[in-house]
């Protein structure tokens, strides 16, 4: 089976980037082989093509650009009649519209993976509407929104995976010698962050949360890891000023963008992930694999994976009176944070990446043959 994956963007931005490496560095049967049309040129590019995938890229330019977009439609069905596709997959769905019309013009199959948690706007209503034999939804939640929108297509649920190896606690330092190496405080309480500075992403409640963990443990200590979104340039500024505002300046990092996420998450004591309609959260699986004490949203993806008070604890989003009660929960109990750490451990065993990888391409045979 010759899958044609179109992928809109050629750097990682976020998880649906990451979803495809993991798709790509597997290995898989003999008889699935990849082509993949980046839509943008950037690093993905040459690591796909490492991997010994076909590579190609067909710069699209942004989605106002017709003429721009029509050329690389044509293109796009010039190299699935070339390696004679048998599947059009769009990765994400900012590529199903051209994806959609290259499978009319083409007849070839087309299937997307809608990897966001889809809100009815007019890129998810026109992304329904073109062809194709199936979605494949990575969360229940994304599936209940998705069924929300017409026609329904068939759907594939298809968790995300975690590469379980590189976040295996006992493979690093340990967090003294993290936090020395990152210049993280040495003493005190380590609560941690990780995602792209994105106001969705939650990292403003985290810092209106500070005054009321720092009331209870005044040694406490906020890190946040991650890089600004080319599409939110002023929150940034916005979370330097809040903190300025409470006050919480030297209890908070703000680190930027980093690359060793294992090695910040391993020197945290307590891992937040504060999104707001999260579609899945590959962050929360992550910190769960290192056995770190979990607080994630009750809502959406992480609620399909966290069992409160078992595995992780639960806060609705934007209730930064909630998230400061589950911190200090986890901060004045020692005993429920090792329970839910390592209980976490092997919650997290379920979304290996091997798993992952086998399971989207079942998905996609089992929608292109069962729609036939």
């Amino acid at each position: 089976m010759r899958i044609v994956v179109v992928m809109p963007l050629g750097r990682q931005l976020g998880g649906g980037e990451l979803m495809l490496t993991q798709l790509l560095r597997q290995p898989h049967a003999p008889d699935v082989a990849f082509t993949v049309i980046f839509l943008r040129d950037g690093p993905m590019v040459a690591e796909a093509r490492a991997q010994g995938h076909d590579v190609r890229v067909v710069e699209a330019g942004r989605f106002r650009e017709l003429r721009r977009r029509w050329a690389a439609v044509q293109r796009i069905v010039a190299i699935a009649r070339e390696v004679h596709a048998d599947v059009l997959l769009a990765w994400m769905v900012a590529a199903q519209p051209m994806v959609g019309v290259a499978s009319l013009l083409t007849g070839i199959p087309a299937v997307w993976y809608q990897v966001g948690l889809p809100s009815g706007d007019l890129l998810d209503r026109v992304a329904t509407m073109l062809p194709a034999r199936g979605v494949i939804v990575l969360s229940h939640a994304g599936a209940a929104a998705q069924r929300a929108l017409r026609p329904r297509r068939p759907q594939r649920l298809v968790y995300p995976g975690v590469s379980i190896e590189k976040y295996d606690s006992s493979k690093l330092p340990s967090a003294r010698e993290l936090r020395a190496e990152l210049g993280l405080p040495p003493h005190g309480p380590l609560i941690g962050i990780v995602g792209r500075l994105q106001r969705w992403k939650g990292m403003h409640v985290v810092i209106e949360a500070m005054p009321r963990v720092l009331a209870a443990h005044p040694g406490a200590h906020l890190v946040i890891v991650g890089g600004a979104h080319e599409t939110e340039p002023e929150y940034p500024r916005a979370l330097a000023a809040q903190i300025e505002r409470l006050g919480v300046g030297a209890h908070v990092t703000i680190a930027g963008f980093q690359r060793e996420i294992p090695r910040w998450m391993q020197a945290m004591d307590v891992v937040v992930h504060a999104s707001d309609r999260e579609p899945f959260g590959i962050v929360v699986i992550e910190a769960m694999a290192l056995g770190k004490p979990v607080i994630a949203g009750a809502a959406g993806g992480p609620a399909e994976v966290i069992t409160d008070g078992a595995d992780g604890l639960l806060a609705p989003y934007g209730d930064s009176a909630a998230l400061a009660r589950a911190v200090t929960r986890f901060l004045d109990d020692p005993v429920l944070a090792g329970s839910c750490g390592a209980n976490a451990v092997a919650r997290a065993q379920d979304f290996a990446e091997s798993r992952y990888a086998y399971a989207v391409v079942q998905a996609v045979r089992e929608l292109v043959s069962e729609s036939r």
